[in-house]
């Protein structure tokens, strides 16, 4: 099937051949389920709201459906695949269905969570993925981490990964990724993906999450002292925050006195706060 901007996307059969001409077989190790469905691949660029001076990268293309479909619509697409046999074949794959375009594609044949700013030819601005279940909000977190020209992204996820990822304060679901996201960005539900646009089918639903680069919510303490307060208040989330925080803090009553200083109440729960009150206990910490 060609794209209306000349790249032939992948379909079923296509899927199918590609693998086992290549001798693939979609692993659960590597959160392997490759979108056959050209109609989704679609609408996931059109969600991703990306323009001619995008520099997208894309965690886990696989065989190169959502490849074939970004790459009309981007100045150069960063491609980290993690599986050595696909990062090679990508580059073959995209010159037979998109000739005028494969100057416009860089593999990265390197682990998501290990890559660094320096891997890339130039700085991303864009991420758009199908990410591996079992990886996806590490990933998120590590390339808005490392890549600081990243301002925006739309990642297809597990359904359940994506409400988490989304949630606010005073939800069941809201935790430790959902603060995490919130320290780089303000996200939001982008949509449902059926199961059916995957092969192999899996077991669970999928859904979109975008976000938008903003601003920390503090500039005078450090990320990962707010990180380390998060870890510890979830890590006990039935508890009081003054016990939860007990041992972060050194003790119960150090920590009641940072969060009175903090200006949030001992006996709240981590469920309660936000992003911005996590930032302001760790500076009242360092004045406690």
């Amino acid at each position: 099937m060609v794209d209306e901007n000349g790249a032939e996307l992948l379909g079923p059969a296509d899927i199918r051949k590609l693998a086992a001409e290549l001798g693939v077989s979609p692993t659960k190790t590597l959160g392997q389920n490759f979108v056959h469905d050209a109609n989704t691949v679609r609408r996931i660029v059109a969600a991703a709201g990306l323009s001619p001076e995008d520099i997208a990268v894309e965690v886990g293309p696989g065989l190169g459906s959502l490849t074939l479909a970004l790459l009309p619509h981007v100045k150069a697409l960063h491609a980290v695949e993690l599986d050595g046999k696909l990062a090679a074949a990508l580059p073959s794959t995209v010159a037979s269905r998109a000739p005028g375009l494969a100057d416009r594609l860089t593999v990265i044949a390197n682990d998501a969570l290990k890559v660094k700013a320096a891997d890339f030819p130039s700085p991303p601005t864009a991420l758009v993925a199908n990410l591996p279940y079992n990886v996806a909000v590490p990933v998120v977190l590590t390339l808005l981490a490392e890549l600081p020209s990243l301002a925006r992204g739309l990642v297809m996820v597990q359904a359940e990964v994506a409400d988490r990822m989304i949630a606010g304060p005073g939800s069941k679901i809201y935790g430790v990724p959902s603060l995490k996201l919130a320290w780089y960005a303000a996200s939001h539900w982008a949509g449902p993906v059926p199961r059916g646009v995957f092969w192999p089918v899996p077991n669970v639903d999928s859904g979109l999450v975008a976000f938008t680069r903003r601003e920390p919510p503090r500039s005078d303490v450090e990320r990962e002292a707010v990180f380390a307060i998060v870890d510890a208040a979830f890590g006990q989330r039935r508890k009081m925050l003054r016990s939860a925080l007990s041992g972060w803090a050194g003790s119960a009553e150090r920590a009641t006195a940072i969060l009175e200083a903090a200006g949030v109440d001992p006996t709240a729960r981590a469920e309660t706060l936000t992003i911005e009150a996590f930032a302001g206990i760790a500076a009242a910490a360092d004045q406690v």
